[in-house]
């Protein structure tokens, strides 16, 4: 399971590099803290931060808790490495964010 996680975290740290022109520094950081908001999603709701496309930053209070989240229909969608999916409970919708635009959990 360590293992896996960083594997993870430094494929994700190396995206953040290649893709964003972040310092191994910060991407390891950025990869830290999704990770962190991942796990943390997955146990409750999380109130955290990210900086949308058009600059404004957004509080956000997302989960990935089963028990919390509607059932969904499974369509086929292409996976995106770049981006993070949570259920937005204030919104009551599945909602998004770059990876890379991660501020604060």
């Amino acid at each position: 399971m360590k293992k896996n996680l960083l594997h993870e975290i430094m494929s994700l740290a190396w995206q953040l590099v290649k893709r964003n022109g972040f310092s191994m520094s910060e991407a390891l950081k950025c990869a830290w803290a999704n990770m962190k908001l991942k796990s943390a999603m997955k146990k409750k709701i999380v109130k955290f931060y990210f900086k949308k496309v058009d600059g404004s930053i957004r509080e956000a209070y997302g989960t990935l808790k089963e028990n919390l989240i509607p059932a969904t229909s499974g369509d086929n969608r292409k996976k995106n490495d770049t981006v993070q999916v949570y259920f937005d409970t204030e919104k009551q919708e599945y909602r998004c964010f770059k990876k890379a635009n991660l501020i604060t959990l």
